[in-house]
């Protein structure tokens, strides 16, 4: 008999955005092992007591750096910790978020760019991909057959590039090409591929933390509202919680209505 399917997620941070607050979901609505991937030590150990309080099954997997043979290691660790178990699903929210007049930026910021949103997102989905496909001694239930969700946390930039984010929107481009044809590959095999773009400010203690008290950096083309306090209005900014919940739903959703695409913002986002 298998053990309880598992939940993967890369990009973590500092355990207040959209990672986190995808595994305390997946944890909770479906009771999944979880698998929590990140540089930093201490916010997966933070997350992973705060799931296994609450009655779920989560455990840290830090590496040094988004690299092929880090993230190969990552996922050989994951099978060797819960063997009975599949991975079905596995989210790619590690980013590399950049701001940089183009005439400033230098190659080695493409090269981080490129690194984290395209090399690494490619390690991430071949060992997703591959773990998915394995094959089971037990097909009894759905959650032991062959197959899974493999989603990606786009942004704004993933359609289109605004002034200074040359870097950023030309490595987020390149990850929703990426799920694209890994959606057209693997669909008949029971893979449902997904992008998400967040268009918009997530609210993280990171962001709490640059703009709070701030005006609003970009503004709605003809607002007025010049409101410091705009982290506090839902309808200006993204709850991770909320996102989680649409990972959630993606995950579920049947085989005969699949989304390949879903974009998010608030309610007074411009676009």
């Amino acid at each position: 008999m298998e053990g309880r399917p598992i939940f993967i997620v890369a990009g973590v941070g500092t355990a207040t955005g959209t990672g986190a607050a995808a595994a305390r979901e997946f944890s909770r609505a479906l009771n999944y092992r979880i698998a929590l991937v990140a540089r930093r030590l201490k916010d997966l150990q933070n997350i992973a007591n705060e799931i296994n309080a609450a009655g779920g099954e989560a455990f840290p997997f830090p590496l040094k750096a988004y690299t092929r043979e880090e993230i190969v290691a990552v996922f050989q660790a994951v099978r060797k910790k819960w063997p009975d178990s599949r991975i079905k699903a596995a989210l790619w929210n590690a980013s590399q978020w950049s701001r940089i007049p183009f005439l400033d930026v230098k190659e080695e910021d493409i090269q981080k760019s490129v690194q984290i949103n395209i090399v690494a997102a490619f390690a991430w989905s071949q060992e997703a991909i591959k773990a998915m496909l394995e094959p089971s001694q037990n097909q009894s239930t759905s959650d032991s057959q062959p197959g899974g969700t493999l989603l990606f946390t786009g942004a704004s930039s993933s359609t289109r590039g605004a002034a200074s984010f040359a870097t950023f929107a030309a490595g987020k481009h390149g990850l929703r090409a990426l799920s694209q044809s890994l959606a057209r590959e693997f669909g008949k095999q029971g893979i449902h591929v997904a992008h998400v773009v967040i268009d918009g400010t997530i609210l993280t203690k990171t962001v709490q933390r640059m703009f709070g008290g701030k005006k609003q950096v970009v503004q709605t083309p003809g607002e007025t509202d010049d409101d410091e306090n705009w982290l506090e209005d839902p309808t200006r900014r993204l709850d991770p919680a909320s996102i989680a919940k649409a990972y959630v739903y993606l995950h579920l959703q049947d085989k005969s209505a699949w989304t390949l695409e879903l974009d998010m913002r608030p309610a007074k986002e411009h676009f």
